[in-house]
């Protein structure tokens, strides 16, 4: 096998896994501006952080038709099943929420923030400008203000569940 095709594939299994991340990082942003949709202090971060989180998989998505990689249907399914079963983790209550479920949530979302902020600056180590449509500094630069943003609201989730 040449480099060429070696490196094409490898690039396709590296944007499927993160392609598969970010559809379990679009699953948890959505439940966590759901459940917080009517908070003064996380709800209207929550709703931008989670706008922002679908239009990173959405310009993944486009940059994957624009590399000619096929997409694998399989481990995005598997990462909203993942998702889901997240939701069925012991939490201190056996019925209704736990001021516990945000703090884990955020921290699994900051995780997967993290994860993309490492795509975008693989992508733009390995492409530079040469894909004209893709600001990968940019997209990097917003990542790494989701990141701050959350890690803020996990503090505040904290505050709540462990204050006396």
């Amino acid at each position: 096998m040449d480099h060429g095709a070696g490196s094409k594939r490898h690039l396709g299994i590296y944007l499927n896994d993160h392609l598969a991340g970010a559809t379990g990082g679009v699953e948890l942003a959505r439940r966590l501006r759901s459940s917080n949709s009517g908070d003064p202090e996380m709800g209207e971060p929550l709703a931008r952080i989670c706008a922002e989180i679908e239009a990173d998989r959405e310009t993944l998505t486009r940059l994957t038709e624009r590399l000619g990689i096929r997409r694998d249907p399989v481990k995005p399914a598997l990462a909203r099943l993942a998702e889901r079963l997240g939701r069925l983790k012991p939490n201190g209550h056996l019925r209704g929420p736990s001021p516990l479920s945000p703090v884990l949530e955020m921290e699994i979302l900051a995780s997967g923030i993290g994860g993309k902020l490492q795509l975008w600056n693989a992508l733009e180590q390995a492409f530079g400008d040469s894909l004209d449509s893709f600001d990968f500094h940019a997209l990097a630069e917003r990542a790494d203000r989701q990141g701050q943003e959350v890690e803020e609201l996990h503090m505040t989730a904290a505050k709540r569940a462990f204050s006396p």
